[in-house]
């Protein structure tokens, strides 16, 4: 695996963490869901045409149904995602979403003719196990339940779900059409199918307050900027189980996060203390070694995507000129 290869999703998962906070924040000042997801959305659509510059194919109208899907992916998973941090915890929302890595072997699994090795099933099985231990955070004697638990794992799987079949399509399409056409076409798409959440906004997006905009603007910048890192990584690197892999170490990230960074976004999530958070960071643990059993594993070398127009890449294990 290249440097570029290692280095883009850590990058990604960085920003991922960010951006999480600031919709937290953005959620408390304001600014639901629907308003934050059709921001961040054309936000993302604008940033990725700069992707352009790098090239590709543009395919006749009768293959556009893949972009058109893939931008149906995102815009799904985008919407579950905002959900589950905007009224859950962000350090249970984001080990969750983690899971998407097993769903991405799933999927290639079935879409791309890779089969699981036994040790993605014992990686499989600790995570599993790490989000029992997350569904079972901050439960004492006769304390009820936290309700957000139970809603934040479903709709981050949901997000997970919707994200993984979106990574693997990815891979499987961009090579036909380059990462400089597939890419800005499909997250444009998403754009435009943003459009279609505007009344199911709580109010104008003009009334929102600029304590409220503030945090609104940096999770649309850092959300973008995981984005264009993280599938970048995927169309040209043609790995979406390693990214997935090196992205997941956000699940740790956030809990980090949480706990040296919340107070400056007004999170509380620390004020729940050590028996909540220590079923968490023992659930991030047993993912986090499930992340090292995927990352010990060999890979094969993959060639980036090469349309037909274009020169061809060089391997992973070298260094890319574009880089």
């Amino acid at each position: 695996m290249s440097f570029w290869a290692f280095i883009l999703p850590v990058c990604a998962a960085v920003a991922y963490v960010t951006a999480a906070l600031f919709i937290k924040r953005a959620a408390e000042l304001g600014a639901d869901v629907w308003r934050t997801a059709f921001v961040c959305n054309v936000t993302s659509a604008l940033c990725f045409q700069g992707l352009l510059l790098l090239g590709g194919t543009v395919k006749p109208l009768g293959f556009w149904w893949q972009p058109a899907l893939v931008a149906l992916l995102f815009l799904s998973g985008q919407i579950w995602t905002f959900v589950c941090l905007s009224r859950g915890d962000v350090s249970v929302a984001t080990p969750v979403l983690g899971l998407k890595i097993l769903m991405v072997a799933a999927f290639s699994t079935l879409f791309l003719t890779k089969p699981l090795t036994p040790q993605m099933w014992i990686s499989a099985a600790l995570a599993t196990a790490g989000v029992v231990l997350l569904n079972l955070s901050g439960r004492q004697k006769n304390v009820p339940k936290n309700p957000q638990t139970g809603f934040t794992i479903i709709t981050a799987g949901l997000a997970a779900l919707s994200y993984a079949a979106f990574d693997v399509l990815i891979q499987k399409w961009s090579s036909d059409w380059g990462l400089g056409r597939f890419l800005p076409i499909a997250i444009g798409l998403v754009g435009v199918y943003s459009f279609a959440l505007m009344p199911f906004f709580k109010a104008p997006l003009r009334v929102l307050s600029p304590f409220a905009w503030r945090p609104l603007v940096g999770a649309a910048f850092f959300m973008s900027l995981q984005a264009i890192l993280f599938v970048s990584t995927i169309a040209y690197f043609q790995n979406a189980s390693a990214a997935n892999v090196i992205y997941s170490v956000r699940g740790l990230l956030s809990i980090a996060a949480v706990w040296l960074l919340g107070h400056w976004f007004a999170n509380e999530e620390k004020a729940q203390g050590a028996a909540a958070f220590g079923p968490r960071i023992a659930g991030a643990a047993l993912m986090f070694v499930a992340v090292v059993l995927i990352l010990m594993e060999p890979h094969p070398e993959i060639h980036p995507p090469t349309p037909e127009n274009a020169a061809p890449h060089q391997e992973m294990s070298s260094p890319s000129p574009e880089n």
